[in-house]
């Protein structure tokens, strides 16, 4: 057996206190904090050992909107997480995330040539 490179081990431990520091620094644990852990839908509760699934949802559906106060924010289970996403979705036909951009025009005309296939050939 090899002896392990405690440099190599220094390092990652280093890189996973900060990475730790920047998580506490995050929306999320910003929520955590100052809601509680509680489905805003369904009103499922969370503790430690499930506290993984239960998320932060922007509702103007910008991610980049973060106020102090939390204003944009509600705590959902992933299950409704999911929910609200396809429901925007259906509603916009245009996914959360691309919502954010410019919209999405189509590349492909999928009734090109469709004149001709219905065309009668005649005898």
């Amino acid at each position: 057996m090899s002896t392990p490179d405690n440099a190599k081990l220094d390092r990652i431990v280093a890189e996973a206190r900060r990475s730790a520091g920047q998580r506490d620094q995050g929306y999320r644990e910003r929520a955590l904090k100052m809601y509680p852990w509680i489905c805003g839908r369904c009103a499922r509760e969370f503790t430690r050992a499930n506290l993984q699934e239960l998320t932060v949802h922007h509702r103007n559906h910008n991610h980049s909107d973060n106020p102090a106060d939390g204003s944009n924010w509600e705590l959902l289970c992933v299950y409704c997480h999911d929910n609200e996403h396809s429901r925007q979705l259906d509603h916009t036909g245009v996914s959360a995330l691309a919502a954010e951009d410019k919209p999405v025009s189509a590349t492909s005309n999928p009734f090109a040539g469709l004149k001709s296939l219905l065309k009668r050939e005649e005898p």
